[in-house]
């Protein structure tokens, strides 16, 4: 019988930390301390110290820590967000529920990340921010894409989704910026044991803007300053959190060393293209995304072995029928177009052994061969 090896093994992580977050879930029940509990603002500044930002602000998911950090930097109707063409749906769909509209943007052929010197071409005098996406486990190419903005009142917003932990030039992903958002949905190199996201910023405006939005608009009970909805981090979540940040360091070069040993053992695939790390960058590998030719075969001949491979991901956003009309359609994003049909996510986590790692590229051979 085959041995199946998923794309992410969460119950491994869950046996790592079981003990130390069952103790944890046990002190909120005695408490009753669901919402707001103290282990709320303790992991707020345990993550805020690892980024490297003066504000942590926990909310319910990703999606909605987009959505909270758009609208705290003034997206609304009629304005304009710059988005890569390869990213998760929620980039864009964040830029939508805040009532602006996305505007695409290809992505490097190497590295599949915004493409700074498509920029210019995208931007207008409605365009509010720019959101460029760390994906896969690296940062994009911020500091030059701010270089294409120049002075012009343009508010970067990193989308910081799959990127916890990973560096550019010194700087960890989260603090780059006026402000950014990340999700900690399980599958994340920093995942909670449901739905839950974050906003990081050092601006004091932007972060209270942004604890009120989540609040129904009050500091204090019933005293609503603003209009907002209902968006903040469980306690529970709160305890799985801190338990893990305490080990994202060591659990990060884990996935380190599993890249490393996958670039070595697919060398000698001419087919198979592996990914590459942009210059700056301390990648920490979210996902370990390769390009071949024969991707839908490749996958078929994975899954059938029982390996969790993924497509990460298989339609470009401007492609989408979510989507239709405000991407300009087949051609206008020719990179993010080719690399969908050729993509393909490989299992790996930070408990991968090596004889998982040989035993998904012999099977890609054999597909391949």
């Amino acid at each position: 019988m085959t041995t199946s090896i998923p794309l992410v093994d969460l119950r491994a992580q869950f046996d790592e930390i079981a003990t130390e977050v069952r103790e944890g879930i046990d002190g909120v029940m005695a408490t009753t301390a669901f919402i707001g509990g103290p282990q709320v603002s303790a992991f707020e500044s345990e993550y805020a110290a690892f980024v490297g930002t003066k504000h942590c602000i926990g909310v319910g998911n990703g999606t909605d820590a987009l959505e909270m950090a758009f609208r705290a930097v003034g997206v609304g109707p009629g304005a304009e967000v710059v988005v890569p063409a390869n990213t998760f749906i929620a980039t864009a769909e964040a830029v939508v529920r805040a009532g602006g509209a996305p505007v695409f943007v290809d992505v490097r052929p190497d590295t599949l990340l915004l493409d700074p010197t498509q920029l210019e071409q995208a931007l207008s005098t409605r365009t509010r921010a720019v959101a460029p996406v760390s994906l896969f486990g690296q940062v994009a190419e911020i500091e030059q894409i701010e270089r294409v903005i120049g002075d012009r009142p343009i508010t970067v917003v990193e989308d910081a989704a799959q990127s916890q932990g990973a560096e550019r030039l010194g700087q960890r992903s989260g603090a780059f910026g006026r402000v950014a958002a990340t999700s900690f949905y399980p599958g994340k190199n920093l995942g909670a044991a449901g739905d839950a996201g974050a906003v990081t910023t050092d601006d004091d405006d932007l972060a209270r803007a942004v604890r009120l939005m989540g609040a129904h608009g009050c500091e204090r009970k019933y005293d609503h300053e603003s209009f907002g909805f209902n968006s903040r981090l469980d306690t529970l979540q709160a305890v799985v959190l801190s338990a893990k940040l305490r080990r994202l360091k060591d659990w990060n070069a884990r996935r380190a060393e599993a890249a490393a040993r996958y670039d070595e053992l697919l060398a000698g695939i001419p087919e198979v293209r592996t990914p590459i790390t942009a210059r700056g960058n301390a990648h920490v590998w979210h996902l370990y995304v390769v390009r071949m030719r024969d991707r839908d075969r490749a996958l078929a001949a994975l899954h059938a072995a029982g390996i969790g491979a993924g497509i990460h991901y298989p339609v470009p956003v401007h492609l989408t029928r979510a989507f239709a009309g405000l991407g300009g359609g087949v051609g206008a994003h020719p990179v993010a177009e080719a690399a969908a049909g050729q993509i393909l996510s490989l299992p790996l986590h930070p408990h991968l052994t090596s004889a998982q790692q040989e035993r998904v590229v012999d099977v890609l051979r054999g597909a391949l061969g």
